[in-house]
């Protein structure tokens, strides 16, 4: 498998239903959408044939709603269906949690597979993720995030849901990735994942011969375990439980909040 050559795929009628309802939601709630990207096995490069679309987007209210006394709710969430899961944060809890910083926020401006895309924003938004420190942040949330679905979903059983072994694999390449490339935000999708570190031969056979049963599996999808797979998993999480604790930089705290000001027109 050519790791390097995968490109995501959405097709043009469900480009067009999501755009459709991203218009409802701009309509409705009366704001502006800045970006919407894909944020679930699609974008991550391990989609099932039947796997639904996570549509993640940031959005901007007029500046009067950010002058009341009273807080609004600062997330908008559609009705799940069986194809469609589609929500946003507002771009000041978005900033907010940028500055923690947040893992999630980051693969979302870093998602090969966009829906709306406004390049001045998203421009300035990454850029500020560039600039704080994100590799204790990310290490912690991957960490947890890798451990807790082994413990769920593999512990001592022969056998896995391919799904729930890429919500571990992935996790780990990203702890590799922080390794690596320290001073480098890693990627959202496991081919460049993979494309980007020093694995050998056989580790990028094992993956690729996983992948391909997973794009072939139903969502429910399981077979064996692979041991190459499962020392590569458990030997990132114990690097990465044993690394010293980094301090978070707190020193862009003026800047994001001149670009919030800058978003919702008052700066």
């Amino acid at each position: 498998m050519n790791f390097a050559g995968f490109r995501p795929f959405i097709a043009d009628d469900i480009r067009a239903s999501i755009g459709e309802k991203l218009d409802e939601i701009e309509a409705l709630h009366d704001v502006r959408i800045l970006f919407a990207v894909e944020s679930g096995s699609r974008a991550w490069g391990f989609p099932s044939p039947d796997s639904d679309y996570d549509v993640r987007f940031v959005y901007a209210h007029r500046v009067d709603w950010y002058l009341s006394l009273k807080a609004g709710r600062d997330v908008i969430e559609l009705p799940i269906s069986a194809e469609l899961d589609i929500s946003g944060w507002d771009i000041r809890k978005a900033l907010n949690l940028l500055l923690k910083p947040n893992p999630v926020l980051l693969e979302w401006l870093s998602s090969p597979i966009r829906y709306r895309w406004c390049d001045e924003v998203t421009a300035e938004l990454s850029s500020l993720a560039r600039q704080i420190a994100h590799r204790g942040a990310c290490r912690h949330h991957y960490l947890s995030l890798g451990e807790s679905q082994w413990r769920k979903h593999v512990g001592n059983a022969a056998h896995v849901n391919f799904k729930k072994y890429f919500y571990i694999l992935r996790p780990a390449l990203v702890l590799r990735w922080l390794r690596m490339h320290p001073e480098q935000l890693p990627p959202m999708n496991l081919q460049a994942l993979v494309s980007g570190l020093d694995l050998d031969a056989v580790m990028r056979a094992r993956i690729a011969e996983l992948l391909q049963r997973k794009m072939q599996a139903r969502e429910i999808g399981t077979g064996p375990r692979i041991g190459e797979i499962d020392r590569l998993i458990l030997s990132e999480f114990e690097i990465a439980r044993a690394a010293a604790p980094e301090p978070v930089n707190h020193a862009h705290q003026a800047e994001a909040t001149l670009l919030f000001r800058k978003i919702i027109g008052v700066g």
